[in-house]
């Protein structure tokens, strides 16, 4: 077969070396945020419509002669418990309360803390100095330790362990919002809008809130995982969700009470939060890359 010029060109051409790079990096990208949010979407589908279109038996309520049933048992995808509650059941309830808890207290952090931090580093000189020493004086004792207090002084229950759990998301999320306004106070647009005559509640609505939001939201997503490694502690150590009703911290407590006889118990709730810790904190990373690129 005779070569041609053209062909003698197409064989001479070197091969983009950085093309199959490039297309691995950008669908591994991809893969980071689609994986993990796959997982959370299915998780709170899972959580909150699960029991409702599932036939799962009640998560408590279960009969002493269905104690430590196998997985794969009929009626029990996961087997049963010590006091044979369904363990799929119970997972789906668990993951519902630990949802509920870490959203609640994000977003409760967002709204005070956001208003509290943008007040601060809006008005300055001051106020800003009080308000910042007494979120230090907060900042300085241990989050955990704080927590724990709080929730045994209140005693065992979901809202109860809400409002612990905000004692330390407010004062972290207050620094946040603090710095994103002080940044802000920089900006001739904002300038412009104080020169205005607009009034100070005005301009925090209507020119902060807007653009420390991202930044909130962001904090709050990494925040997400912590705030149900900490709900799971409480649960653990019995000041979070109260049985009977579960929780994958009171699953984990009650479990490992007979870990070596059913080492599966433990699995299912341990693995359930990893997995959910794991989803929460890459998508975290995935949204505040996305804002350091703009």
């Amino acid at each position: 077969m005779a070569v041609t010029e053209t062909t003698t060109k197409a064989l001479l051409t070197p091969v983009q070396p950085g093309l199959f790079g490039e297309r691995w990096a950008k669908w591994r990208r991809r893969l980071v945020v689609w994986v993990p949010a796959g997982f959370v979407i299915l998780l709170v589908a899972l959580c909150f419509l699960g029991p409702v279109v599932l036939p799962i038996p009640s998560p408590t309520g279960g009969s002493i002669l269905d104690s430590r049933l196998p997985p794969g048992s009929p009626g029990h995808l996961l087997g049963t418990d010590v006091d044979g509650n369904d363990v799929f059941s119970r997972l789906l309830y668990g993951g519902r309360s630990s949802l509920i808890i870490a959203v609640s207290v994000n977003v409760i952090g967002i709204l005070f803390g956001g208003l509290v931090g943008a007040v601060s580093g809006y008005l300055g000189g001051k106020p800003d100095t009080v308000i910042m020493r007494a979120l230090d004086v907060l900042i300085a004792f241990p989050s955990l330790v704080i927590t724990i207090v709080i929730a045994q002084m209140l005693g065992p229950s979901m809202w109860n362990t809400i409002l612990a759990l905000t004692a330390f998301s407010i004062p972290a999320v207050a620094r946040i919002s603090r710095a994103a306004t002080m940044r802000l106070m920089q900006m001739p647009f904002l300038q412009a809008a104080e020169l205005s005559g607009s009034p100070w509640w005005r301009v925090l609505l209507r020119h902060i809130a807007p653009n420390i939001t991202p930044q909130l939201i962001n904090f709050a997503m990494l925040g997400m995982g912590i705030v149900i490694v900490t709900e799971g502690a409480l649960s653990f150590l019995g000041l979070g969700v109260p049985p009977p009703a579960p929780s994958w911290g009171n699953m984990i407590f009650q479990a490992q009470q007979n870990m070596s006889a059913t080492p599966l118990l433990v699995l299912w709730p341990s693995l359930a939060l990893l997995l959910t810790v794991l989803a929460f904190n890459l998508l975290g990373e995935n949204v505040r890359d996305e804002l350091s690129g703009r």
